[in-house]
């Protein structure tokens, strides 16, 4: 494994580049909830495509349009994984039989799991400290209130920036390259895969709703409820419908806001006819 002082000048030029970069990861986000900050990181990124595709400039196209994927990790440790993926350009770059889909994966492997520990860390502990410390200096009137919650919260969050970006390029080449001599990177690969699906599966099941509330009367019984029916076909069967026929949609290239409206204007329609 590397450390920081085997970097080259031009490693930690670009390094620097990125973690500078990445404080503007929360502007890019001009694909809303469909890329989250996909442009931002691809911003923060720039430093690395051209460099390691200066005189490529079909593979720097290919780079910026393979992280146009959706992408959201909490960005005290984003970090890490922009260190990484500059590790995998560099690699990509100059490895013709580099699996260039393993970048996407890796990447979106890492987002759940650094997600989950930044969160916890940053949003559920260290801000909390900090306000706390902050509002009770601001109680007894003191400027230091405001100035202190700053400073408890921003000085860890840009230092845990700074070394994550170092930790993820100096790990990730040295172990890039190891996983994919020994094959291990297919196995990742498709690891990768199968937890994105599971992740989709669940917010599909936990976010996508459907409750019917029409019923069909019947003499002498209960009325017949089609949820009810519905729910012995296939639990979720309307849900993961709609979805499927959403993500068609997609891939026809239909615009996400047609579909967006096309769904609100169904939802209006059903809630009419007491479907829904």
């Amino acid at each position: 494994m590397k450390n920081k002082d085997a970097l080259t000048k031009e490693d930690k030029k670009m390094l620097n580049s990125i973690f500078l970069r990445s404080f503007t990861i929360f502007a890019g986000r001009s694909g809303g909830q469909v890329r989250q900050h996909a442009a931002g990181f691809i911003y923060c990124l720039l430093p690395a495509f051209n460099r390691y595709y200066k005189n490529d400039p079909e593979g720097r196209r290919q780079a910026m349009v393979r992280h146009t994927m959706f992408y959201n990790i909490t960005q005290n440790l984003g970090t890490f994984a922009m260190g990484l993926v500059a590790a995998m350009e560099k690699e990509n770059s100059e490895d013709p039989n580099f699996d260039a889909h393993s970048i996407v994966a890796i990447k979106t492997a890492l987002m759940g799991p650094m997600s989950g520990i930044g969160d916890s860390i940053f949003w559920g502990v260290l801000r909390v400290i900090a306000a706390g410390i902050g509002i009770n200096l601001s109680l007894q009137g003191s400027i230091l209130g405001p100035i202190l919650f700053l400073l408890v919260y921003n000085v860890p969050s840009i230092i845990c920036r700074y070394y994550m970006t170092y930790a993820g390029y100096t790990v990730g080449s040295n172990f890039i390259s190891e996983i994919n001599r020994s094959g291990l990177m297919s196995v990742l690969t498709k690891g990768a895969s199968i937890l994105g699906l599971i992740m989709i599966g669940g917010m599909t099941a936990s976010t996508v709703t459907f409750t019917s509330v029409l019923s069909f009367p019947v003499s002498g019984s209960d009325p017949i409820l089609l949820q009810t029916y519905l729910d012995s076909i296939f639990k979720g069967l309307v849900p993961l419908s709609l979805t499927l026929g959403c993500l068609f949609l997609l891939k026809k290239r239909v615009n996400i806001n047609l579909i967006m409206f096309g769904v609100m204007g169904l939802a209006i329609v059903l809630a009419l006819f007491g479907i829904v």
